[in-house]
């Protein structure tokens, strides 16, 4: 029956599945200590870093970061939406899931899947124009020229959108339902007179299937003069252009294990490499790299190659690239920079030089950390004392980017030997000024733009967001703790996302005072929230041994003693961690103020 499941019975479910069973029916687990190991497997390692915690019932990966209940398990390990997880873990314990009626929901959630099938539709439509149009010449010439096969068409589903403005719409439907989901699935343009006709016309048609296989969205290349040259779908509920990657579930099926993704810059750079044995080439939609690409493809493999052109505005592409990579690069994890010649790119390099020159020029690319500090250096010189200063004025905040552990170490530990200064002087200067510009200025907004990353927090951490990431972290390992609190009144004055949190974990544990770990992690699944949690979860061994409660409430009455103050310098610490690119002259003046401000307070705090 369809409708909602009931939050009550999701609890129930958590509260009696074992999340060592779930996991050890599908990984081998072993007995380490208190834990549960095994080889994580949701990326390539040799030594298990994947962990089982029984007693709060979750799992952590140290090498990649996934983490999550025994639904969350089930929906990575078995590519299983929300409710089908549910269904299986219920199944397996004998369960029956209950629904609760919600007839808007319903119609939404089954409109979605009902755009699956018809994108498939629109597919196999396309691939008929390609052998059957009598304009197809058109199409097939152009894929010839470009050296392409019948068969690497034929594993890339290519297709032809004919000339004409109704060919899709004629063959697949005019019901007013039928012309409401092509709408709804991107393939029909309404203008502003209520005309109504396909958005692909007269172009070279590339499906986009997501991970699972499931057509989600296409790309269409112009035949004729139409503009603009490329065309994809646009956002739909089944098609997030910051999320996906053209070709990754090719490279999955071609690859056994994959070892390595390459991110190009097109369609046909990814049909090209596939077709002459670099079958392991992606591409983005029309966006810059993201974070959510990353680690969409860590959780595959463990280097990322970005390919880039060589000129000015590849380089630009690649500092972006280097942006987004930096919060994603857990131990393991490598990422790489290819610069081609100028007036080259994969598909035509790769054709001239052959695979075995490519592959060659991907193992010698620049790693990330020269890549950084190569960029970093192009108009200083670091012979110089004052180069030096300014190359670690401009590195060490990008460094601060980086996820707590061995690789950030060994970055300081480089930037430290080239410029001849102490790490932890280094580590100061994070705190001493807002982060460099990392585009010039006349860089657009969209373009700089990265979603937001929370990262993990060490407890000694005392700015105003450590604090709360603090409380955050000692409630969820012991929730019970939020019944022994006084009156809370004045968090939010604190504001932030982080002390949103808070006060909504405290909410729902007054609510529902018998929630569990793994009901709190489930509870924000799959959200930004859930991401902070699952990795907070995780550091066990920074978890007091004795004095949990009164180190909770010694972070609570710091943050309500004074939370203007912490409210303050909150909106420092947000200021400072923006993109400098993308900072208003009068939000620059605000951080030059508040800066002052707060040296004035800490002077103050410092003489008292």
């Amino acid at each position: 029956m369809a409708g909602l499941i009931p939050q009550s019975f999701i609890d129930d479910l958590l509260d009696r599945a074992d999340i060592v069973d779930v996991v050890d029916r599908r990984v081998k687990l072993k007995k380490s200590g208190k834990n549960y190991m095994a080889c994580c497997p949701f990326h390539q390692e040799k030594s298990p870093s994947f962990s089982v915690n029984p007693e709060k019932q979750f799992y952590y990966c140290f090498g990649c970061g996934a983490g999550g209940n025994a639904l969350g398990f089930l929906m990575d390990y078995e590519n299983l939406d929300f409710p089908a997880a549910v269904e299986s873990l219920a199944d397996s314990l004998g369960m029956k899931v209950p629904r609760e009626e919600s007839p808007d929901r319903r119609d939404r959630d089954e409109g979605q899947r009902d755009l699956y099938p018809l994108l498939e539709q629109a597919a196999r439509f396309y691939q008929r124009q390609l052998r059957e149009h009598p304009a197809k010449a058109v199409a097939v010439d152009y894929l010839k020229g470009r050296g392409l096969t019948g068969e690497i068409a034929k594993q890339f589903d290519l297709g032809f959108a004919p000339p004409g403005w109704d060919n899709l719409l004629k063959a697949l439907g005019t019901t007013p339902e039928r012309i409401e989901q092509l709408k709804l699935g991107g393939m029909l343009v309404e203008n502003e007179s209520g005309r109504v006709y396909d958005r692909f016309r007269e172009r070279v048609v590339f499906p986009i299937r997501d991970a699972r296989g499931r057509i989600i969205g296409f790309g269409g290349r112009v035949l004729g003069d139409d503009k603009p040259k490329y065309l994809n779908s646009p956002e739909t509920p089944v098609f997030q252009k910051g999320r996906e990657l053209y070709g990754l579930y090719q490279a999955k099926q071609a690859n056994r294990q994959l070892e390595r993704v390459v991110i190009v810059e097109g369609y046909m750079d990814v049909i090209a490499l596939t077709q002459l044995g670099i079958s392991y080439a992606t591409a983005t939609l029309g966006t810059a790299t993201g974070q959510p690409h990353l680690e969409k493809i860590y959780r595959l493999c463990p280097e990322v190659v970005f390919c880039f052109d060589g000129d000015a505005a590849g380089r630009q592409a690649a500092r972006r690239a280097l942006e987004s990579a930096l919060p994603v690069m857990q131990d393991g994890r490598q990422a790489r920079f290819l610069f081609l010649p100028e007036g080259e790119d994969p598909d035509t390099l790769i054709r001239a030089k052959g695979a075995d020159y490519f592959r060659a020029q991907l193992d010698a690319a620049l790693p990330l950390e020269d890549f950084l500090f190569e960029a970093l250096s192009e108009s200083i010189d670091t012979n110089t004392l004052d180069g030096k200063a300014r190359l670690s004025k401009l590195a060490a905040p990008l460094l601060n980017k980086l996820p707590a552990g061995v690789y950030r170490e060994l970055m300081y530990t480089a930037l430290a030997e080239r410029t001849g200064m102490q790490v932890d002087t280094l580590t100061r200067l994070v705190d001493q000024a807002p982060p460099p510009p990392a585009e010039p200025a006349s860089e657009s907004r969209a373009a700089t733009q990265r979603p937001r990353q929370r990262e993990p927090i060490a407890l000694s951490q005392q700015g105003p967001n450590g604090l709360v990431q603090t409380a955050i972290f000692l409630l969820l390992h012991q929730p019970a703790m939020a019944q022994n609190l006084p009156e809370t009144t004045g968090l939010e004055a604190i504001g932030g996302d982080d002390a949103a949190l808070l006060i909504e974990l405290l909410e729902l544990l007054r609510r529902r005072p018998e929630s569990t770990t793994h009901m709190l992690l489930g509870h924000w699944y799959g959200t930004p929230e859930g991401e902070l949690l699952n990795r907070l979860a995780s550091q066990e061994r920074l978890i007091p041994n004795a004095g949990i409660e009164q180190e909770f409430a010694d972070t609570m009455a710091k943050l309500l003693k004074h939370p203007e103050r912490q409210s303050f310098e909150a909106r420092v610490d947000k200021l400072r961690s923006r993109n400098y690119a993308d900072i208003s002259d009068v939000e620059k003046l605000e951080i030059l103020q508040a800066l002052r401000e707060k040296q004035r307070r800490d002077s103050e705090r410092s003489r008292n």
